[in-house]
């Protein structure tokens, strides 16, 4: 089932994260990341930092440098990362969505949208 950003947030349907993977319900582009400390923006590697793989209704994203996202995101931090849903134009900045995403219990992973009045480095 393909959903818009839009309808997950109002839904509040959650993410998914496994060791150092995380699903999207979403179908979207990945521009940037911010884990921690380290800001990602070459998702062309299978080996370092991250890669991004859009699938029918969903996206996944490996993070390579971390065995286990709960490791390194404790309850206090989140991802970052700004994306672009798929059909959107990425070369529009106003298609760039900034979210966070926060680790649950559970597997799960709370997916918000960053205000204009929240830090988010660019």
């Amino acid at each position: 089932m393909k959903r818009t950003l839009d309808e997950v947030l109002k839904s509040k349907v959650n993410a998914l994260h496994y060791g150092n993977r995380l699903l999207l319900p979403i179908v979207v582009d990945v521009l940037k990341a911010s884990v921690e400390n380290d800001i990602i923006t070459d998702f062309s590697s299978n080996e370092r930092g991250a890669e991004y793989t859009v699938n029918e209704d969903f996206t996944e994203i490996y993070f390579h440098d971390y065995k286990s996202l709960e490791e390194v995101v404790t309850k206090y931090e989140v991802i970052k990362l700004i994306v672009v849903e798929k059909g959107e134009d990425i070369f529009d900045l106003k298609a760039h969505r900034k979210i966070t995403v926060d680790l649950l219990e559970d597997h799960l992973a709370e997916i918000k949208e960053i205000t204009d009045d929240q830090i988010f480095i660019d």
